[in-house]
């Protein structure tokens, strides 16, 4: 009877990242933190920071001479690399403000967590390539002047509601790691964001004062 116990104990339901994590975030997140490894987690980056780095090539004028091909090329081999860079700061953030709201989870914890945050951003990469693909000018250059693709106006949209529910993820990956509430995970990501947008508008400020004054010696 004990061994039967245990076996049910042992099983546990299996969970598709790629699809749970759209409704339960924090199911998903603990399936993640308690199941899957490290190296799962950068696969789901690699793939999801390939959207990522797709819908960034808006307006980017530096790579209007790259033909498509070589683009696509270069999103797939730097999406690894940017995701893990990109997660790794976040997960030390909200491992760091998570403490000041009594937050239990450890760093491999918020790593893994937060590489949900990438799964919607593949839903981007069909609309980006099409993109791409159909009308580059209008992507790359920001001073195109012709007639918008057909393209357009979907993948601005569905940018905008990955962008906000990837935002939705995060505050419940912070939330189930740390075990606090949707609230203070919510704020465990805000203040540093906040923080940080002050501290760059500082730099700017003093850079921008020392330009002028250096203009009017």
């Amino acid at each position: 009877m004990e061994n039967f116990n245990d076996t049910q104990k042992e099983e546990r339901p299996k969970v598709n990242p790629f699809i749970s994590v759209w409704l339960h975030p924090k199911q998903t997140a603990r399936y993640m933190i308690n199941e899957k490894s490290i190296g799962f987690a950068i696969l789901i980056m690699s793939i999801g920071y390939i959207g990522s780095i797709m819908s960034g090539l808006t307006d980017s004028e530096f790579f209007t001479d790259l033909s498509p091909w070589l683009l696509a090329l270069l999103c797939v081999i730097f999406a690894p690399i940017a995701g893990i860079i990109g997660t790794a700061i976040s997960a030390l953030i909200t491992w760091l403000f998570g403490k000041l709201f009594k937050g239990t989870g450890t760093y491999s914890d918020l790593f893994k967590g937060l590489s949900l945050t990438a799964v919607p951003f593949i839903v981007l990469i069909p609309f980006y390539l099409i993109w791409l693909f159909t009308s580059p000018e209008s992507l790359l250059d920001p001073n195109f002047m012709g007639s918008l693709p057909w393209i357009f106006w979907p993948a601005i949209l569905a940018s905008i509601v990955v962008t906000i529910w990837s935002f939705v993820i995060s505050v419940g990956v912070v939330a189930e790691a740390h075990q606090i509430s949707n609230w203070m995970a919510f704020f465990t990501i805000f203040i540093p964001g906040i923080i940080l947008f002050i501290l760059f508008f500082v730099l700017f400020f003093i850079i921008l004062v020392g330009i002028i004054g250096v203009g009017m010696m």
